[in-house]
């Protein structure tokens, strides 16, 4: 399969669910299971995306560096209430002075 047919399939693909989501009945939608799992997917998903994106070096294995340290102080100026660009720059500033200490 060449590259433009992988994009030209996703591409479908994509256009298809779009389109079911609109034809999809109201009442399947209006429950209070589906409420629930719809606003909680988003967070589950963030959360997945960020373990893997700390926590993955080359080939997938497992690696505690300089980014797992910097999401752990993100977590706590997270939860001491700081105003979001603080916990960016908090973090950054982190995994930045670890990695010139030589931290990989």
């Amino acid at each position: 399969m060449s590259t433009w047919t992988a994009v030209l399939l996703a591409s479908a693909l994509a256009y298809a669910l779009k389109y079911l989501g609109y034809v999809v009945p109201t009442r399947w939608l209006d429950g209070e299971r589906t409420s629930r799992v719809t606003s909680a997917l988003p967070i589950a998903l963030l959360a997945a995306l960020v373990a893997v994106q700390t926590l993955t070096g080359a080939g997938g294995s497992v690696v505690l560096d300089s980014r797992a340290v910097a999401v752990g102080v993100a977590i706590v100026a997270l939860a001491l209430r700081a105003p979001f660009i603080v916990v960016v720059v908090l973090a950054a500033a982190v995994a930045a002075g670890l990695r010139v200490l030589g931290l990989p």
